[in-house]
């Protein structure tokens, strides 16, 4: 296939995961005849200015113009011998391209930021109002309320994480003018390439609206899915520089190893609710809760449980050291402005 100038611009498409705009799909052909019909689609495509690249071995394609390039190519060409990626995320069969083209929503929850925060009380040990953690909820076109989770799979798997991760984030720091005490705010490491880049709109957001650093506490979420151990600490050191504070979320699971935990220096330990729930008669939750209670002393981190529904475990975590806590006998999360200053 004939080379063709790039419209889209390569260093444009390789910061669209960072922003709103319009998907774009690289097609790999290893069929020759679907190369030479290629030529004919990328001519037409270039009039319709739907083509946004074209090389030796690939067309790339602006997502408006795929699901009739995707039926032209069940018709007339030799999909199982084809792959595809969107914006330069992981390639994949071609037949997976329908469910890609069927997630296409999320793209407008990113775009018109479709957030509403969420907060649940974060209580001491004495029973006052520490801070808040501020949850992620989202709205549909419609104005239905869509479960995270669903959100979330989606733009994983859009390769669009970072996106909506900046969007929740800055949805965040914005509703923390509504609350008092710390603000605790989920990031997910894996979405941010570069700290001093990809965080820097969190930093001036926070100046912009005359907010002090000291009162954000950023945690770590996904945390057992963090390889690079190096790159999570460029992120965390970027955030004490800034003057934020960090934790782990879910440790007990991603984090479960001292050395580990003694190395990345969090300011809290949070205690996952699958070890604190029933925690005051199961020796073996005990003795994690217990554990971690340690190690959260020994580097000087604030033990926080979260996930207490019942107040017997709430009593003998405080008995037995922990200083913060946060669940459902508090209080289910609620929209920010339902709460007030």
């Amino acid at each position: 296939m004939n080379e063709m100038p790039d419209i889209e611009g390569s260093a444009q498409m390789s910061c669209r995961q960072c922003m709103a705009g319009e998907p774009v799909y690289e097609v790999k052909f290893d069929d020759d005849a679907d190369g030479t019909v290629a030529n004919d689609i990328a001519r037409f495509l270039e009039k319709t200015g739907a083509l946004a690249k074209m090389t030796s071995d690939a067309i790339l394609i602006r997502e408006s113009a795929v699901p009739d390039f995707y039926d032209f190519c069940l018709d007339h060409m030799s999909p199982d011998r084809m792959t595809y990626r969107m914006d330069e995320g992981a390639w994949k069969p071609m037949k997976e391209m329908p469910q890609d083209l069927r997630e296409r929503w999320v793209e407008g929850v990113i775009a018109e930021e479709r957030v509403v925060p969420y907060a649940q009380p974060i209580m001491t040990a004495e029973g006052d109002v520490f801070g808040y953690e501020v949850l992620a909820r989202f709205l549909a076109q419609d104005g239905r309320l869509v479960s995270p989770a669903e959100v979330f799979a989606a733009a994983k798997r859009r390769n669009r994480l970072y996106a909506l991760d900046r969007v929740c984030r800055l949805a965040a720091v914005r509703s923390s003018v509504h609350l008092r005490g710390r603000v605790f705010i989920n990031f997910i490491p894996t979405s941010i390439y570069s700290p001093q880049h990809c965080l820097r709109s969190t930093t001036a957001l926070t100046r912009e609206l005359g907010l002090d650093a000291s009162r954000f506490v950023f945690e770590v979420v996904e945390s057992e899915h963090v390889d690079d151990v190096e790159h999570l600490k460029s992120i965390l050191a970027y955030y004490t520089e800034q003057g934020f504070s960090y934790a782990l979320d879910d440790v007990g699971e991603g984090f479960s190893t001292p050395e580990l935990l003694r190395e990345i220096k969090p300011h809290y330990m949070k205690l996952d609710r699958s070890a604190a729930d029933g925690v005051s008669s199961d020796p073996e939750k005990q003795k994690t809760a217990g554990e971690l209670l340690r190690t959260a002393l020994q580097i000087g981190a604030v033990p926080l449980a979260e996930g207490i529904e019942r107040e017997d475990d709430y009593l003998w975590l405080r008995a037995t050291g922990y200083r913060l806590f946060q669940g459902y006998l508090w209080g289910r999360p609620e929209p920010v402005r339902k709460i007030g200053v």
